[in-house]
């Protein structure tokens, strides 16, 4: 299998994630500013919720991806309020013809005081646990 794994962070919490998962995929983490040039069977997607919705950034990136060099897209991420982006990633996925996974990673992320301190050392652990189904 291969991999890689981008992220798209505000406050550093998406990026905690991405680097603990890219670690245990042996790949390096990098923001969605990087293009995927690789051929890759799983590309992990580290983003968050901004406004009650995913960051236009994110909706470009996944658009912009090419089909035939991504096999499926994983999601992960952390957000303070609201829980998974999976819809919001899968309405872009599809414009893009690339398929999503059905399983995703998210937990807590600390914002303006809400969530102090996560995700934490569990977090971070349980992230990778998730990434080792991968392998």
């Amino acid at each position: 299998m291969t991999y890689a794994v981008r992220y798209y962070t505000k406050t550093g919490n998406t990026k905690k994630l991405a680097e603990a998962i890219a670690k245990e995929l042996g790949v390096e983490a990098l923001p969605i500013s990087e293009p995927v040039n690789e051929t890759v069977d799983y590309l992990f997607l580290g983003n968050s919720y901004y406004a009650f919705n995913i960051d236009p950034e994110v909706k470009s990136f996944v658009t912009s991806l090419d089909k035939e060099k991504v096999g499926k897209i994983v999601n992960f991420g952390s957000a303070a309020l609201l829980n998974s982006t999976y819809k919001k990633v899968k309405e872009a996925a599809d414009k893009a013809g690339i398929a999503m996974d059905e399983k995703e990673f998210h937990c807590k992320g600390e914002f303006k005081g809400i969530h102090k301190g996560r995700p934490n050392e569990s977090d971070i652990a349980a992230a990778v646990q998730f990434a080792k189904q991968y392998k």
